[in-house]
Formats: C-alpha cells, structure tokens, sequence
C-alpha cells in the first residue's frame, strides 16, 4: 500500500511539475505557430507585447493570453490602426500542447478586454477590415497534420470596448461605447442556439445630423445558428431602447453578394410610459413613478434585400391617443396627447425613404400646442414640410416636465408658422427655394444669468415670417438702467437652424439709456504672476476667453442718446456694428464726450489663439483733464497731460493684441498719433516732474504757464512712447523737447532751453551791468535738461553752473570785442584829423593834431589794449 501511494505521489509531483515548467516548454512553439497563422491568413501588421501561457486559470483547459495585441492596415489603409486591445485569451485542451505542429489547436473560448475596434469604408467602397487572404489556413479540417488553429467555440466574452465605424460615401459615423456583449453556443455543429447578453451605448450621425447620442440599449436575445445556409433568426429576445422595451421575431441571411433582412418589432405593452422611456433616462428620470394614462404603440417591419444599391423597406408607425402623464413632484398635468407618426420606404431605394407626421398634439392647462408635416427623401436631399401653431405659457413647461434647466422660462409663446424647404437649398443658400409663412410672438419674457448682472426684460417681441425672410418687427427690451428698441431682418434662421449655417441679419437699434455695465460682471481674479502688458496673454485661472461667436454674420445700426461705459458718459451716440468671421467691426462711429466729440473706426477679432484689435480714434476739442481721468490709454501715453487744464485735439492709430477679457496688452500696442493742444493751462501740483520743474527752475514759474496751438507726433511700439522733436515758447524761452516714456511710466526726456541772459542776472553777478540792454536781449544760452526716473518720482539732471559758466564766457568775448571796436574807432578818427604833415607840425602844441599830442593818445590806446602803460616812480604820468 505505501508503494502505490508512493507511485502516486511521485505521478502526481511529476503532473505538478509538468503544468509549472509546460508554458515554458510549450511558449516558443506557440508563439512561432500564431505567427506563422497570422501570417497566412491576414494582409495586415500585427504585433503584442507580450504571450503568455496558463495552465491554471482556465483548468482543465489551457489559457493562451495576448497582451497589448495591435492589427495595423496595410495599403490601401496604411498605418490605420484596425484593433487595439489591452488582453485577449484564448482557451483550449491541455493535452492538445503536445501535438503542437501535427494538429490544429482548437480555441473553445475566447475573451477580449478593453478593446478598440475601428471599422473604415472609404469613398472607393474599400473596406479597412478586408484583411483575409483569398486561401485562409483557418478552413483546414481539424484532423489535418499541417497545425494551426481552428475555432470551435462555445463561448465568447467582450468586456468595456469599442467599436467605431465609419462609411466615408455615406457619411455614416456609428459609435459604439461600453460595449459588454457574452455568447454561449456551440459552434462545431451545423446547428445551434446561440444565447446572448449585451450592453452599450450607442451614436448614429449621418452626415451633420446626430441621430443618437449614446442611447443606452440593452439585448437579452437567443439565436438560433444555421451555419450550413448562413441563417441566423431571432427566438426568445427583448431589446431596450432607453427603457423602451421591443420584441424581434425574425431572421437576418449572409449571401455571396448580399444581404436578406426579415424583420418585425413592437412593443410589448402598449403603456404610454413606453413614450417616456424613448426619452434619454437624464430627461424623463424615474419614469417608475409617472402617473399615466393612455396608450404608445411602436410597431415595425424591415424587410428586403441589403447590397450598394438596397436598404430593406421600411414601415415603422408610432401612435398615442388622448394620453397623459403627471410627474409625483411637479405641479402640472400634459393631458390630450395625441401622436400619428410613419416611417416609411417602399421601394427598397434610400432615396424614397419618408416621415409622416399627421399629428402631434399636446396641452398644459388651457395652452394647447399642435403640429403636423412630413420629412421626404431623409437619405438625400431632404424635403421638409412642417406646421404648428398653439399658445404656450412658457413657465407651465417645467412645472409639467422635469427639464431642470439653468434658466427658467417664462413668458407666453404664441405661433401660427409654415415652412417648406429642402436641405439643399439651404446647404447652397438659396433662400429663395425656402418658405416660410405666418407669425410668432413673445410677451413677458425674463432671462437671468451668471454671465449678466441684471434680470434682461422683454415686454414683447413680434415675428413675421415671408418667404425666405424673417421680419422681427419690434422687440422691446430693458435691463438694469438700460433700454432698447430693436427692428430688422433674419435672412436664414431656417439655415442657422437646420444646417449649421451662420446666423446672417440686420437690425436697428434704438435706445434712451444704454449701459454696458449692464451686461458686464466682475473677471475672477487673476492668480497668476503674468502681468496684463506682458508679451503673452496670462495663463488661464480657470476663466475661458471671451469669444465672439463664429456663426454669427449680422450687422447692427445703432442709436443712443446716451451711454455708459464704466465711468464714461457718451452722448448721442451713432454707428454701425458688424459682427462676422468672429470679429467685431466698429464703423463711423461718433459720440459727444468730454465737452467735444469722437469719431470711432476699428475691429477686434477672437479668431487666433490671441485676440487682436485694430483702432482709428479722432477726438475734437475735447476736455484735457476730464479725458485723461477717463481714459487709460490716453493715461499712458501722455501721463504729462494730467497737470494741464484746457483742450485738445487728437488722432489715435493703434493695433495690437488682447487679453482674455479683451484689455489691450499694452507691450504689443503699435501706432501712432498726433496731438495739438488748442489751449492749456499748467498746475504743477498735479505732476510731480513739473512741481520738481519750477522749483528747480524758479526763473521760470510754471504756475503763470499758458501753452497754445501745440503739436506733437507720437508714436508707439514694444510698449514705448516716442515723441517726436518738438518746440515752443515759454515766457520768451524756447524749448525743444524730445525722448520716451513706457507705459509703466518710466521716461528718458531731453529738453533744451534756449535762455535769454536776462534770466541768469542774479548769478552773473554784476557782469550784465557791462553790456548795453541791445546786447542783453540778443544774449542767450542753451540749458539741457535730462529727465529720467518715473513720472511720480522724477530724477532731473541740470548743470546751471555750466550754463553760468558759458554765459560769462560769452560776456567777456563780447565786451572784448567792444573794447578792439571803441580802440578802432578812435584810431581813425585821429588818423582822419591829420590832413596835412606839415599842418601837424605848425600847428600849436595843446592842438590835437600835434604830432606830440597824437603820440601821448596813441601809447594811451595802445597802453589800455595791452596792459602795458608805464608809470614814474614819482606817481606822475610822463609826458
């Protein structure tokens, strides 16, 4: 007895060790045979991270896993990626690892996980999945001895995958999401049942229309499998759609060139809450506990062939009579529900593809809404013909539905409209193929919003629809201080609506009072350490970039008598807005502000990453000091103006780039400008680089200052002024000034002042009493002045002592020229008086022509220029 259990346990140890060391043993071998199948049955690149063998997980058969697997396309799809999963296993027989190569291996379960399945037909009708080979291994019996692998299923798992597929020539775009799908069959015999889980959420977008956003469905269904005729039907099975509950009965037929469809659905209860659970589960919420009454039946058939040319004929009816429903916890009642709806094709062809709605009718309270119409040739160039009318009190509707929106609504909608058009016409913008005929209005209306600060009101709007134009006749409106009457023309509502097209219009604007702080909030605050003239725009804190929309194409006139910006008031106000191509353009725009008037061309754009601006300002006679206290920028480039009092003239070019809230960057402004100051007075108190001024030059007493018909050019680029080199008059002082500042206020001035000698007596000592006042007046001297440092906290670099110094050199040369001119003088007119030598010589000694006395004044005038006039030791002159 201990020898048999001893033998046992040595087979058993043997068996142990033989399952631990097999994948081992038996993973090269695999992973060669797996290549060399692929190779020979797919035109594609496949490749995987990692196989591995188990021989416990799926006992007693063996696991044979896949990690990280990748099919990529080759031509003509290279590069296309076809599937990407995260783990797939395959299972088979233990005992078939040991005929590796001499038999094919035969899968009997399969799982895939996280899986991403991308399905392509181009426009040529290729399709990215045709990867086989026209001589596929995968047909070799299971008893030949060539190897291989063969699947011979009975069962199949897909866990949280993808599928996306997409038919370029259709535009056909299906996605499939959290696709949970199991299957129990057998697969090795001609016929079977195959029993089936599934789970997912489903997208449909045909061309720019989304017909389903991830609808959630839900298929428990048993098909039965005839693999002989390639027939697949549908026994037992319940589909949800939502929470609409349909049975099949049916089958779907593989042929060489095409496909066989028969089928049949409905539901199988005719309970109107089957209505609520079409309705997205986010919408309807818990349907459960909806008091109903009434009925809803969906039946279908689809039925026909299914190739390039064909889609099975169609016929899908919804009907519901004197239905209703009441939510437990809201107030109000839809009673008198009424639905006829048809699908419909008959022809096997797309194109004939059609929706009737002969009714669809419901009522809260005594507001009854009512509308009815068919849709044509859906597959195609679709035919839309639709009316409705009814009164609808706009508050009632989510007091009977639970919407759960940001905004309440209110207000009572009244319509009576007709439209016919086709989707081409609106595609190529034939708005005179669209009619639309009858009437729409609004009263009462309030909207409120995080994003406004004020309650916006409209008392009443009216709409008129003619043809392919919509007349809003008026819309009266007001919020906060600000009122507004606004008329004009919708060209293509239909198109805006239907075919994702701009929003085109005109409209005239009229208005008392219109503040824009009305329609403005506080930015959050910005935490981020970039500062708003920097070269960028700052990081994002969390605050999206105002944007302005793209799909609006409409131009607005505008009168107002007046408006508030911030702290600014203009009066009677004109111009033109037009909003397209996301940019804002201002056109002839003028205003009265600051006791003169302005005159406004320019744009703002939000197309780029960084939105840009470009501004033309012409301001006339306008207040100095009221102007630069309202006006930043004006702030900025002339912070010198804020100690003058009077009026000016200027003409502003900028252009550069904006922050998210569309605040200038002042680094990025560009432009130029020029300014003439009609009249101006100066008070130095308010600028401390003129208070610092007049005290250093007290000649020159700022306060007394009145400057007229001044003009500079300034310009502007990487976040500097420059003004050009420019000269006036102060007090008989000419002054040339030239430099730049920053728009943080630095600066980097020269000012020259061309000074008469006058103003320098008290530091010239008694120097100017020996100049006569003719030479005085003509007298001058340069003083440069250099100013640095900041505006507020000015740094002024003045060397009087060198002006001083200059001016009494000039003196001097100029007294030295006097001198040699009195010295010339004399010279002559003594030379004049001798007429005659020899009436020198006779003529008496005390006259002045004696040659003795024109000796002594001689060495008298040279002596005075020379310094060299002799003296007797006695202090008497000699002779």
């Amino acid at each position: 007895m201990k020898k048999i259990l001893k033998i046992i346990g040595i087979v058993l140890l043997v068996i142990v060790l033989l399952f631990i060391i097999a994948p081992f043993l038996f993973k090269g071998s695999i992973e060669k045979m797996v290549h060399k199948e692929i190779n020979k049955n797919l035109n594609a690149t496949v490749a995987w991270e990692d196989l591995s063998l188990n021989l416990f997980g799926g006992f007693p058969d063996a696991q044979l896993n896949l990690k990280n697997l990748s099919i990529i396309n080759n031509a003509p799809f290279k590069g296309d990626t076809l599937v990407i999963s995260e783990k797939i296993a395959l299972n088979l027989g233990i005992w078939q690892l040991f005929s590796i190569g001499k038999k094919p291996l035969q899968i009997n379960e399969f799982s895939v996980q996280n899986a991403l399945v991308n399905i392509k037909i181009d426009s040529a009708g290729n399709a990215n999945y045709d990867i086989f080979k026209e001589s596929s291994p995968s047909e070799i019996p299971a008893d030949s001895t060539n190897g291989g692998l063969v699947f011979d299923l009975q069962h199949y798992k897909i866990s949280n995958s993808k599928i996306n597929y997409l038919d370029e020539k259709t535009q056909t775009f299906l996605r499939v999401k959290e696709l949970n799908h199991e299957g129990t069959g057998d697969f090795s015999v001609e016929n079977s049942t195959l029993k089936t889980t599934s789970k997912a959420l489903v997208s449909l977008q045909i061309e720019e229309t989304e017909y389903l956003s991830e609808i959630p469905l839900e298929l428990v269904a048993d098909l039965k499998m005839d693999f002989e005729n390639q027939k697949y039907s549908f026994l037992e099975n319940e589909l949800l759609v939502n929470q609409l509950p349909l049975t099949f009965e049916g089958f779907v037929k593989v042929k060489e060139t095409n496909n066989e469809v028969d089928l049949s659905f409905k539901t199988p209860s005719s309970n109107f809450k089957n209505f609520l659970a079409v309705i997205p589960q986010e919408y309807s919420k818990n349907i459960e506990n909806v008091e109903t009454s009434g009925d809803f039946i969906v039946n279908g058939s689809i039925q026909g062939i299914v190739d390039e040319q064909h889609i099975p004929k169609l016929d899908i009816s919804v009907k519901s009579e004197n239905a209703a429903f009441k939510y437990p916890n809201l107030p109000k009642k839809v009673k008198n529900i009424s639905i006829d709806a048809q699908l419909l094709n008959e022809t096997g062809l797309a194109k004939d593809t059609y929706l009737t709605i002969d009714l669809l009718t419901f009522q809260i309270d005594e507001d009854t809404f009512t509308a009815h119409g068919t849709l044509k040739n859906l597959m195609e160039n679709m035919l839309v013909n639709m009316t409705a009318t009814g009164t609808m009190n706009l508050a009632n509707l989510e007091k009977a539905y639970p919407l759960e929106l940001e905004q309440d609504l209110n207000g009572i909608l009244k319509a009576d409209l007709t439209a016919q058009f086709d989707m081409l016409s609106l595609e190529k913008e034939y708005y005179q193929n669209i009619k639309t005929n009858g009437t729409a209005s609004i009263t009462n209306f309030t909207y409120n919003s995080p994003e406004i600060p004020n309650q916006v009101n409209i008392s009443k709007a009216n709409l008129n629809f003619n043809t392919s134009t919509i007349e809003l006749k008026t819309l009266e409106a007001n919020s906060g201080r600000t009122d507004a009457k606004i008329s004009g023309n919708l060209v293509n509502l239909v198109g805006f609506l239907f075919a994702d097209q701009d929003l085109k219009g005109n409209f005239n604007l009229n208005s008392n009072t219109f503040d824009i702080n009305d329609f403005m909030v506080a930015q959050t605050e910005n935490t981020s350490d970039e500062k708003s003239n920097s070269e960028t725009p700052p990081t994002k804190t969390g605050e999206e970039a105002i944007k302005i929309p793209s799909f609006l194409d409409v131009t607005l006139n505008f009168n107002a008598d007046q408006v508030f910006y911030d702290n600014l008031v203009l009066k009677n106000m004109k111009g033109k807005l037009i909003l397209k191509d996301e940019t804002a353009t201002l056109q002839n725009v003028t205003s009265s502000i600051f006791n003169g008037g302005i005159a406004l061309n320019g744009n703002v754009s939000t197309k780029t990453k960084i939105p840009t601006f470009q501004m033309a300002l012409d301001l006339s006679n306008i207040d100095i000091s009221e102007s630069f206290a309202g006006l930043e920028l004006l702030q900025n480039i002339a912070p010198i103006a804020k100690a003058l009092q009077g009026s000016l003239n200027t003409d502003i070019k900028l252009s550069g780039n904006l922050n998210n809230n569309l605040t200038p960057i002042l680094q990025s402004i560009t432009g130029d400008a020029l300014a003439s100051i009609l009249t101006a007075e100066v008070d130095p108190e308010k600028m401390p680089l003129l208070s610092k001024l007049n005290q250093k030059l007290d000649f020159l007493n700022l306060d007394l200052l009145n400057v007229h018909d001044l003009q500079t050019v300034l310009s502007f680029k990487d976040g500097k002024v420059a003004i050009q080199p420019f000269d006036f008059k102060v007090k008989g002082i000419d002054v040339k000034v030239s430099g730049t500042h920053s728009f943080d206020n630095s600066m980097n001035y020269n000012v020259v002042l061309d000074l008469p000698a006058k103003y320098l007596g008290s530091k010239l000592g008694g120097l100017l009493t020996k100049l006569s006042d003719e030479d005085i007046e003509k007298m001058d001297v340069e003083v440069p002045i250099g100013l640095s440092g900041t505006f507020t906290d000015p740094q002024i670099q003045l060397n009087m002592e060198q002006a001083v110094k200059t001016l009494t050199q000039q003196i001097i040369a100029n007294q030295k020229e006097n001198i040699k001119g009195q010295a010339t003088d004399k010279i002559k007119d003594i030379i004049g008086g001798i007429k005659n030598p020899k009436d020198s010589i006779s003529a008496p000694k005390d006259s002045p022509s004696h040659p003795t006395k024109i000796k002594n004044v001689a060495e008298e005038i040279l002596g005075g220029l020379f310094g060299n006039k002799k003296k007797d030791t006695t202090g008497t002159k000699k002779p």
